[in-house]
């Protein structure tokens, strides 16, 4: 299927965008996320789920790489969140909308009551016009109980709110058949619901701020698909176009 296609169909979509498509030298693409954001909610329902905040925080106070200890990355979470979502409110400005932060912990979603209240929030969100962006509590989430990745906490937010696609943003075009820096690697258009992806090199790590890789968003992909959501995987360059031309991406069908 077409990505123009897909989301024209869609009602309700969940956008999730990573660390290193919206900081450091591709700070000027949030202003694309919130552009496509913007567009798509005029006639849909959309909710974003971003990371950025350690991001963000750590040139303030003069860091250059990811911190290893969980105090420094909390404390920088609690620093970048406030800036990153200025960032949000600047730029959703420039169509007179506004942000509304949900923070997030793995608690909130596996408790019945707290996942409820979570929904009910995001709902009146959305009655109200405000585009809901969403983050993890680093702040207070434990290496022990965190969801890990935000690629594994948009699939579970999709399917709290019951969405009909999730797009997961990345810093490539869709799932190769190996890594696409090694000659011969080929774009994987389609991969069924519950496909086979034998023979697939998936790369399990990333660089920078952000977590997992592709590995982390094939495995989100595979939840949010369990879970009746179809899944995009493409380029965050591809924002100002997805939704208007078609272009190489990878479509994870969802369980009918």
């Amino acid at each position: 299927m077409t990505n123009t296609s897909i989301i024209a169909s869609a009602r309700r979509i969940v956008i999730k965008v990573g660390s290193s498509s919206i900081t450091g030298v591709n700070e000027s693409q949030l202003d694309l996320i919130v552009d496509l954001a913007t567009r798509l909610m005029k006639t849909k329902e959309v909710i974003l789920v971003s990371s950025g905040a350690i991001a963000t925080a750590s040139p303030i106070i003069g860091l250059t790489a990811k911190p290893e200890d969980l105090a420094t990355s909390q404390a920088l979470a609690s620093i970048g969140q406030a800036r990153l979502m200025s960032r949000y409110e600047a730029s959703l400005s420039r169509y007179g909308k506004l942000p509304g932060q949900v923070l997030l912990t793995v608690d909130n979603l596996s408790d019945q009551q707290s996942a409820e209240n979570a929904l009910g929030a995001l709902e009146r969100l959305l009655e109200l016009g405000v585009l809901p962006i969403i983050n993890e509590n680093d702040s207070v989430a434990t290496q022990e109980i965190r969801f890990g990745d935000n690629d594994q906490l948009a699939a579970q937010v999709a399917a709290l709110v019951n969405a009909d696609l999730l797009i997961l943003f990345s810093d490539i075009e869709a799932l190769y058949t190996k890594p696409p820096t090694q000659p011969g690697a080929e774009p994987i258009p389609v991969v069924p619901f519950a496909g086979s992806l034998e023979g697939v090199e998936i790369e399990g790590t990333s660089t920078g701020y952000g977590t997992g890789g592709a590995l982390t968003k094939v495995a989100a992909a595979r939840l949010a698909t369990e879970m009746g959501v179809g899944v995009i995987l493409t380029s965050t360059k591809h924002a100002s176009e997805i939704d208007s031309k078609d272009h190489i991406h990878t479509w994870f069908e969802p369980k009918v």
